[in-house]
C-alpha cells in the first residue's frame, strides 16, 4: 500500500513551504467548539495517572473510538487535538484526547516524566477503553512524537493486540528519534529547538516544585539542543542509559515492520526537523498494511490548505476519511 509521493495537497495562498506551512498552524489558531467531555483519569501505572477528554457517541460500543496522542509538549486542547475531534464526531466516531502524563494539567499526578517510548500508557488508556466503555472498534492516532508512541505500540502488538484494534494513524511520526532530534539542532530549526527547550525547562521546574527533592534543576544548565535535555534529563530520570539509548530503544521504526492492521501515514518532504531514515523506508515499503503518503509541501504537522467545504486542515481530514473509509 505504500505511496511515495501523493501530489494532492496543495498548501494555501501564501503559506508555502515547510517553515511557513509549520509557523502559520501555529499562529492561525481556530475557533472549536465541541461537545462538553467526559473526563477520565486512567492509571497507566501504579500511582501514575492520565487525563483523558472522552467525546461518546450515543452508541459507544458499535461506533469506531479513536484514541488520539499529542506531540512533544502538547496536551489535549492542542488546536489539532479539538480539530481531530470535530471531525471525527461529524463522522460518528467516539474521540478520547488522551494527555501523556504530566501533561493537559496533570504534572502533579506524576513524579515521573513522560517520553517518547511510553507505548505502554497508550496500551493501558486502550485497555481501559476496551474493558471500562466496552468498545467494539478501536483505532489510534498520533501526532509527532505522539505518532512515534502509536505506530510503536502498533508495532508491539503486532498480530496479537487486542481484537477491538482496527486500524493506525500517524502524521510526522517521528519514526527515528536521533535523526529528528539531530535535525532540530540545524541552525535553520533555531527557534523550533528553543521554544520546545523552553516549554522542557519550564515544566522541570514545575516538577521540582512539585515533587521536593526528586529533580536536580543543575542538571538544566548549559543545555543547547534537546539531545542535551534527553542525554541530562530524559535518559537519566527514565532508566535509559543516554539519549543515544533512549533514541535507539524507544523509536518506533524498530518496529514498523510489524503493523498488522491497516495503517496510514502522513509526512511532509520538508517538514523541517522530522527524518526518516532509508532503512526505515524501506520496512514501511515492505509492510503491505501501511499506506505512506508524503506530500511536496506540508510542514510539521500543519498541512495547511485552502479551505473548501471545509477548514482547510488537510491532514486531519485525510485521517477522518480513511478511517471512515475502511467501514469498521
Amino acid at each position: 500500500m505504500s505511496e511515495k509521493t501523493i501530489d494532492s495537497f496543495r498548501a494555501r495562498r501564501g503559506l508555502r513551504g515547510g517553515h511557513r506551512q509549520t509557523i502559520a498552524s501555529f499562529l492561525l489558531q481556530r475557533k472549536i467548539t465541541l461537545p462538553t467531555a467526559e473526563e477520565s483519569q486512567v492509571e497507566v501505572e501504579p500511582g501514575v495517572s492520565v487525563l483523558c477528554q472522552c467525546h461518546w457517541q450515543a452508541d459507544r460500543a458499535r461506533a469506531l473510538t479513536v484514541l488520539v496522542v499529542h506531540g512533544l509538549e502538547g496536551s489535549s486542547d492542542s488546536q489539532y487535538m479539538l480539530g481531530i475531534a470535530s471531525k471525527g464526531l461529524a463522522a460518528g466516531m467516539s474521540v478520547v484526547r488522551m494527555n501523556q502524563r504530566n501533561c493537559g494539567g496533570m504534572d502533579d499526578c506524576a513524579p515521573t516524566l513522560y517520553h517518547s517510548g511510553r507505548s505502554q500508557d497508550v496500551a493501558a488508556v486502550a485497555s481501559h477503553l476496551i474493558q471500562s466503555h466496552r468498545i467494539s472498534k478501536l483505532a489510534l492516532v498520533g501526532f509527532s512524537m505522539g505518532g512515534n508512541l502509536v505506530l510503536k505500540l502498533a508495532g508491539e502488538w503486532g498480530t496479537s493486540g487486542p481484537r477491538e484494534f482496527r486500524a493506525v494513524a500517524a502524521v510526522c511520526p517521528a519514526l527515528d528519534l536521533a535523526a529528528s532530534a539531530d535535525a532540530l539542532h540545524s541552525p535553520g530549526n533555531w527557534l523550533y529547538e528553543q521554544y520546545f527547550l523552553w516549554k522542557l525547562r519550564r515544566r522541570m521546574r514545575e516538577k521540582a516544585r512539585l515533587f521536593p527533592g526528586s529533580f536536580d534543576l543543575s542538571r538544566l544548565r548549559n543545555l543547547a539542543s534537546l539531545r542535551d535535555f534527553d542525554d541530562r534529563v530524559t535518559a537519566y530520570y527514565c532508566g535509559f542509559a543516554g539519549a543515544s539509548d533512549y533514541y535507539a530503544r524507544s523509536a518506533a521504526a524498530n518496529v514498523i515492520d510489524r503493523v498488522a492492521v491497516p495503517t496510514l501515514i502522513l509526512n511532509a518532504a520538508n517538514d523541517p526537523f522530522i527524518r526518516i531514515l532509508p532503512q526505515t523506508r524501506s520496512k514501511i515499503e515492505a509492510n503491505a498494511n501501511i499506506n505512506f503518503v508524503e506530500t511536496e509541501d506540508g510542514g510539521h504537522c500543519s498541512f495547511l490548505a485552502s479551505p473548501n467545504g471545509y477548514d482547510g486542515r488537510w491532514a486531519e481530514q485525510q485521517i477522518v476519511n480513511f478511517l471512515t473509509k475502511l467501514d469498521l
